[in-house]
């Protein structure tokens, strides 16, 4: 199995962006947090390291009803929330890579048959958010 949903959209890295957080609440998503490499290198390992890497986000998103039945079943799972989106584009690419954690890893960890209704709800949510992405970004 695959840990993460990946596309790769020919959208300016701004734009994926918003794009990506728009289409995440979209499907009931927040962002909870959000963890800007490229600035954390920059500040910890220098521009040459924060260059190298190019842009790289990572959004901490949760959708709070899918967080709770996740949590009432496996009060455990909450050391996999939330669900991670990354947006990263490197210095010499045309395009912005957009990675979903899948969220039927949860199911592998864990024996609660209560995850895998929370994983599919999940994974469908987040692969209609990528699929919208995508699908405005072949338009374009």
């Amino acid at each position: 199995m695959n840990y993460a949903h990946t596309i790769t959209v020919s959208l300016p890295y701004e734009v994926a962006v918003s794009r990506v957080r728009e289409e995440l609440a979209n499907q009931g998503f927040g962002v909870l947090t959000e963890i800007d490499v490229h600035a954390t290198f920059e500040t910890k390992l220098g521009v040459e390291s924060a260059q190298a890497l190019g842009d790289y986000l990572i959004l901490g998103a949760c959708n709070p009803a899918l967080a709770e039945q996740a949590l009432t079943a496996e009060p455990d799972m909450g050391l996999l929330l939330p669900c991670n989106v990354v947006i990263r584009r490197s210095p010499s690419a045309t395009i912005t890579t957009v990675q979903a954690i899948n969220p039927q890893t949860m199911v592998q960890l864990s024996n609660s048959p209560g995850i895998q209704n929370v994983a599919d709800q999940a994974d469908q949510r987040l692969l209609a958010a990528l699929a919208a992405l995508q699908g405005e970004s072949s338009s374009k």
